[in-house]
């Protein structure tokens, strides 16, 4: 059975040591109703708010092993919340530049992170061009273009992510 889309980035906030919250409960839900079935996935999806991180962390981790998860390649497990946000992006689900600032946020995060740089220079061309008629970030990149070259650079991306 495949794995639901948004375990990538379930597994991202996992290695990237984010609070477990109401996505995390979401999945689990999605998860049993994609078939499924195990006790612990069962409870995570019956959590409710205030979130006992402690607790949770020993939850999602039992759940990770009988999903038979495995949790040990932060670089792929990275590129493939990279490609789920960017999916969202081309599909329509959400706004280019959401990704754009989600991604430039993971790179300084992840310490400039080299397969995320290109997403930082882009995010924030983006920017300077929302104010001004010039950018250094991206060459050749201006007002009138800014836009199909990020989806063109979404495109490129996502012919490198595997299913």
């Amino acid at each position: 059975m495949k794995l639901i889309d948004s375990t990538a980035e379930i597994l991202a906030f996992k290695v990237l040591n984010r609070n477990i919250d109401k996505r995390w409960v979401n999945w689990a839900t999605d998860m049993l109703m994609s078939g499924f079935d195990t006790e612990n996935l069962i409870i995570l999806a019956g959590e409710q708010v205030p979130y006992n991180q402690f607790e949770l962390i020993g939850l999602t981790n039992k759940i990770f092993d009988e999903l038979n998860i495995d949790l040990s390649d932060d670089d792929t497990i990275i590129k493939k919340y990279a490609c789920y946000l960017i999916n969202k992006a081309l599909t329509g689900e959400m706004q280019a530049d959401d990704v754009l600032n989600i991604l430039k946020v993971l790179c300084i995060e992840l310490d400039y992170d080299r397969n995320l740089y290109d997403f930082y220079l882009l995010y924030f061309a983006k920017e300077d061009l929302k104010y001004s008629d010039n950018q250094w970030y991206w060459n050749g990149a201006d007002k009138a273009n800014i836009n199909t070259i990020i989806y063109d650079y979404f495109v490129g991306w996502k012919q490198n992510c595997s299913n």
